[in-house]
């Protein structure tokens, strides 16, 4: 019997809470708000202690670059079925299409969703040097991570023409997020593309291939997190076989052009107004050196790492949105600016040799 307690009254001091919070959200949308975002973090967790266990196993064996398709697929497992949000993927096939540099939109945490449904097998990610003194830092190179030290512009430089190469060498893919933050409003929209990937696709000879998420505001936003399925659409690869430098800007504005019309296709109708009308792609430039600014922006998101706190999630639409169009409306944040972390690097297709 004693033997029993021990095992009973732990387990009713952890259950207790979590059917009272579940009674809460039942009968009030702030509390099934931060109740399902619990349970979203919560799925974030068991990703994580599983991905732990699968990169030590899969690293014995010799398959590291498949740990983050393994966790990723664990992840939307999980969270799909808690939440009861479900990932409509079209277009998958072109993912199978190698080398090449995906690009997608980003609008918030909740992207880790559709990348755990698309994330295809022997997939590695790139992230910022200083991740790898983190403790998350083995589980990351356990699982094949690419790490960029952005402190450094040369070493910055060197560590993008070496990736380069092994796109081009390797038949290894990278996704992108060309926006370089989250951008989360009612209305279907892109921020203005920055021209790192452009750069690199072009350098190397690779196509382009655009992954679409539709807009989620309806789903997830500030003080709401429903349930429903999104739509995520791959479109087919755009060639730069015998474009050259001069070419990105166009290159960029027409990649952007076809995603926003994409976006608006899949995503629910809106009246759109004349300021969403106002954040537009600026006109091609001139060819000029490459500068500090076009160096892509290293991703903080890696899965399956846990992002932000309920507080930094449930306000990260509105603040960001009103900051970063503000900044980019008066001119003050150009084009390419790296006013923050938030644009995810993922090397799709890593083979060791």
């Amino acid at each position: 019997m004693c033997a029993l307690a021990c095992i009973v009254k732990p387990l009713a001091y952890i259950s207790l809470p979590l059917v009272v919070f579940r009674s809460i959200a039942s009968n009030s949308p702030t509390g099934r708000y931060y109740w399902r975002l619990t349970v979203f973090l919560g799925s974030l967790v068991v990703a994580s202690t599983w991905g732990v266990v699968v990169a030590v196993g899969m690293t014995l064996v010799g398959r590291r670059n498949d740990v983050n398709y393994v966790v990723a697929r664990t992840f939307y497992a999980v969270a799909s079925y808690a939440l009861d949000i479900t990932v409509e993927l079209h277009g998958e096939e072109h993912l199978e299409t190698r080398p090449a540099i995906i690009v997608g939109n980003h609008q918030s945490m909740l992207d880790i969703l559709y990348l755990g449904r698309m994330f295809p097998q022997r997939a590695a990610i790139t992230a910022k040097r200083e991740l790898q003194w983190t403790p998350l830092g083995p589980w990351m190179f356990m699982s094949g991570a690419v790490f960029i030290d952005r402190g450094n512009t040369s070493k910055a430089r060197m560590s993008l023409e070496a990736a380069g190469e092994k796109v081009k060498s390797k038949r290894i893919s990278l996704m992108m997020y060309p926006e370089g933050t989250r951008h989360c409003q009612e209305e279907p929209s892109l921020l203005p593309f920055k021209k790192g990937a452009f750069h690199l696709a072009i350098q190397a000879g690779i196509p382009i291939i655009p992954v679409v998420c539709e807009n989620y505001w309806r789903i997830y936003r500030k003080g709401v997190f429903d349930t429903g399925t999104i739509k995520l659409k791959v479109l087919p690869p755009i060639p730069t076989a015998g474009l050259t430098m001069a070419d990105v800007s166009e290159l960029a504005a027409r990649v952007r052009n076809q995603m926003l019309d994409t976006l608006r296709e899949i995503s629910a109708k809106v009246a759109i107004t004349q300021e969403s009308s106002e954040i537009q792609q600026p006109t091609p430039e001139e060819p000029s050196s490459t500068k500090d600014e076009d160096l892509p922006i290293v991703s903080n998101i890696v899965l399956p790492v846990v992002p932000e706190t309920p507080s930094e999630a449930a306000s990260e639409c509105s603040e960001v949105v009103k900051v970063t169009r503000s900044l980019r409306l008066d001119g003050s944040v150009s084009e390419y600016g790296g006013e923050t972390d938030d644009e995810g690097n993922v090397l799709v297709g890593r083979r060791d040799h």
